[in-house]
């Protein structure tokens, strides 16, 4: 069921248009510009329904604020106004308002406004993941992960909750490539995408290609020591896929990994920590490749010690 959010100081506005729609659509309601900013950042909402007056921030301020926010910016907002002149209805669609309902609310044409508004979102929607999604191996790919790792960074600082990033990439790879050819180097791109996304599918997992043989992995919720664990054995998922690769210490296709685990200080930013777990990852491949390093919420190096022969 698609989601809709209400922001409008009227209790008895805000309810009935909940009346109208409810039936069809999960309804959530606000009463201020503020806390309608916080939910439309924090909750997938599919239509936005935004009053124009309201005390403190107004409709058309608030309205600037979601433009101007890559979570919220193609989120559709209808504007509920009893301002019916061309001036005010001229600078709302300029902000970026894809229509306008006026008061006294007629219910078919709020059903009708709404559900076209939904049904063209949606179509946008399924266009986006299209042109997102990795052609080689269906994985997400860097355009989605960029988008993505914005949102998760966002809700993990906003809840204070530990957000994991990793980064991996395989042994030797252009070793492979020039012994083997280039179709086989994507016969093994794709054999790895598809064992690690096996182990990714948690509601709080993310997995895509970072770019040629490098991936990065998300992951919302889970301390240190139990994603440390879990990148561990899809490490050995991959070595157990046993593709031959003389090049490699363990003659099979490995990959190595490093990453960070923190839950996000203050003013700090997502490129940051990423840079760390990419440093993670170049200790693991300066360490021998074929393992996890891994920096935990202390910044403190974690190390996968033992190799099977």
């Amino acid at each position: 069921m698609e989601k809709i959010l209400i922001v409008d100081d009227s209790p008895l506005q805000a309810t009935q248009l909940k009346a109208i729609l409810e039936d069809e659509y999960e309804i959530t309601v606000t009463q201020s510009a503020e806390d309608g900013f916080r939910r439309a950042s924090g909750e997938n909402c599919s239509l936005i329904l935004l009053d124009v007056v309201m005390p403190g921030m107004d409709g058309f301020t608030l309205l600037n604020k979601l433009q101007e926010e890559i979570i919220t910016q193609s989120v559709p907002v209808i504007l509920i106004t009893s301002l019916s002149d061309a001036e005010n209805e001229q600078r709302g669609l300029v902000l970026g308002a894809v229509d306008y309902i006026t008061k006294p609310f007629n219910p078919l044409v709020v059903k009708a406004r709404v559900h076209t508004h939904i049904k063209l979102y949606q179509y946008r929607r399924q266009a986006e993941r299209q042109s997102m999604t990795d052609q080689l191996t269906g994985i997400a790919n860097r355009r989605w992960y960029e988008h993505y790792s914005v949102t998760k960074w966002k809700e993990a600082a906003r809840l204070q909750v530990p957000i994991s990033i990793c980064m991996f990439d395989i042994d030797h790879f252009k070793v492979y490539n020039d012994t083997f050819g280039h179709p086989a180097g994507d016969k093994v791109i794709t054999a790895i995408a598809k064992t690690a996304a096996s182990h990714l599918q948690r509601n709080t997992d993310f997995f895509a290609r970072y770019g040629g043989e490098e991936f990065v992995a998300i992951s919302l919720g889970e301390p240190s020591d139990k994603i440390f664990g879990h990148l561990k054995k899809i490490r050995r998922a991959v070595e157990d896929l046993r593709i031959p690769h003389e090049a490699s210490v363990s003659k099979w296709v490995t990959v190595s990994m490093g990453g960070v685990t923190v839950v996000p200080p203050a003013e700090s930013s997502y490129a940051f920590y990423l840079k760390i777990a990419d440093t993670m990852l170049y200790d693991a491949k300066k360490q021998g490749r074929n393992r996890v390093v891994w920096a935990d919420e202390q910044m403190r190096q974690m190390l996968e010690k033992e190799q099977r022969p």
